[in-house]
C-alpha cells in the first residue's frame, strides 16, 4: 500500500532546499528573552532551536522551548520578550492563543507555519511548506528546522551563523543519501509485534527521540516514549522486557558508553533491538555535521514507520481517525 505520507517524505530534500534558498529572515535580539513555543512535533522543532541558539553562541543567549498550552494560559510574558510560535497547518488552539496573548501583551512575535495556515498577524510570519496530506507530519518539521535554524543563524552571525548554515545546507543531500537506500523493511519486521518501544539518543538525538516516538505512535498505533539515553538507564529498566522494542539513535561521538550499556541491557532483558545511524547500523545515516542530525536522523525512522504501517495494516495519513471507536472519540476533541 502507498500512502500519501511516502510521498511526503520524499519530498522533503526539495522542500528543504527551497526554504534554504532563502535570504531575508527576522533578526531576534540577543540581548531580549526569546521564547519558542509549539506543541508536539512544532515543540521538538522549537527544542533544537532553543538548543542550537544556546549552544553556538556559548550559552551567552539562554532561549526557552516551551509547551504552547503554557504560553497561551499562564507562562510569564512582557513586552520585553520575543515569542517564537511553531504550527503547521495554523488552526489549532493553543498555538494560536499563544500568539495572540504575546501579540496583547505587546511581545515580539514570529510565526513559522505552513504556507497554507491562516494569517495570525505576527510581526514575522515565514511560511514553511505546503500543507501535508498525511496526518503524520514529516515534511513541515524538516521546513520547520530549517527556518528556525536560518533564523537563528542571523541572530549569531559570524563564525557560528557560518557554522550553522554549512549545516543546514548539507540536509538535502544526506537526505537524499538516505532516501535512495532500501526501505528499511527487515527493521520493520523485527518491531512490528513489539509493543511498547523505547526510543532513544544523546545530546540533540534525544530530541529527535521524541519526534521519533511521536511518528511511530501517530503512523503505527504502537506506544512508543522518547527520551534521553541516561535516563533510560535510571528507573526504566525495571519495565524492559521480552516483547518490546528499543530504537536507539547511535552517537557519532564518544557518550561514556551509554548508548551501548543501554543496548546490551535490552537485549539481556529480551528487548528487540534497532539502531539508526552510520556504518552498519539497521538504519543507515551518513557521516553529515551533528548540527545538522536533527533534520537527516528523523527521516530513516519516518521510512521505518511507513513500513511498520504496512506489516500493521495502520495508516499514517489518516492517524487511526478512519477506524472507530478512535474516529469518533478523537472527532470530539478539539485541537
Amino acid at each position: 500500500m502507498h500512502f500519501a505520507f511516502d510521498d511526503q517524505i520524499a519530498s522533503q530534500p526539495d522542500a528543504l532546499r527551497q526554504i534554504l534558498a532563502r535570504d531575508e529572515w527576522p533578526k531576534l535580539d540577543a540581548d531580549r528573552p526569546i521564547l519558542f513555543a509549539g506543541i508536539g512535533t512544532s515543540l521538538h522543532a522549537c527544542r533544537v532551536a532553543a538548543a542550537w541558539t544556546a549552544q553556538l553562541s556559548g550559552g551567552a543567549i539562554r532561549p526557552h522551548a516551551l509547551h504552547a498550552f503554557d504560553v497561551a494560559m499562564d507562562t510569564p510574558i512582557t513586552s520585553r520578550d520575543q515569542v517564537v510560535i511553531v504550527t503547521h497547518r495554523g488552526t489549532k488552539r493553543f498555538p494560536n492563543a499563544a500568539l495572540a496573548r504575546a501579540r496583547a501583551i505587546g511581545a515580539r512575535t514570529v510565526l513559522v507555519a505552513g504556507r497554507d495556515a491562516p494569517a495570525q498577524g505576527a510581526d514575522w510570519t515565514i511560511g514553511t511548506c505546503a500543507d501535508e496530506r498525511a496526518g503524520t507530519h514529516t515534511v513541515s518539521y524538516v521546513t520547520a528546522l530549517a527556518a528556525l535554524g536560518s533564523m537563528v543563524a542571523t541572530l549569531l552571525g559570524g563564525t557560528a551563523e557560518r557554522e550553522l548554515r554549512e549545516a543546514l545546507a548539507a540536509t538535502p543531500d544526506a537526505i537524499e543519501a538516505i532516501l535512495a537506500r532500501p526501505a528499511p523493511v527487515q527493521s520493520a519486521r523485527l518491531l512490528a509485534a513489539a509493543e511498547p518501544i523505547l526510543v532513544t539518543g544523546v545530546e540533540l538525538d534525544q530530541i529527535t527521540a521524541a519526534e521519533a516516538a511521536l511518528k511511530v505512535k501517530e503512523g503505527t498505533y504502537i506506544w512508543a516514549e522518547g527520551m534521553a539515553t541516561e535516563e533510560a538507564l535510571h528507573g526504566p529498566p525495571a519495565a524492559i522486557r521480552a516483547g518490546m522494542g528499543l530504537l536507539a539513535l547511535l552517537p557519532e561521538g564518544d557518550d561514556g558508553g551509554r548508548t551501548a550499556a543501554l543496548i546490551g541491557l535490552a537485549r539481556e532483558l529480551g528487548a528487540v533491538v534497532v539502531g539508526c545511524g552510520s556504518g552498519q547500523a539497521d538504519l543507515w545515516l551518513p557521516a553529515m555535521p551533528p548540527l545538522a542530525r536533527p533534520l537527516a536522523s528523523i527521516v530513516p525512522i519516518q521510512r521505518l514507520v511507513a513500513e511498520l504501517a504496512r506489516l500493521r495494516g495502520s495508516n499514517p495519513d489518516r492517524i487511526h481517525a478512519d477506524v472507530e471507536p478512535w474516529g469518533a472519540a478523537m472527532g470530539r476533541v478539539s485541537l
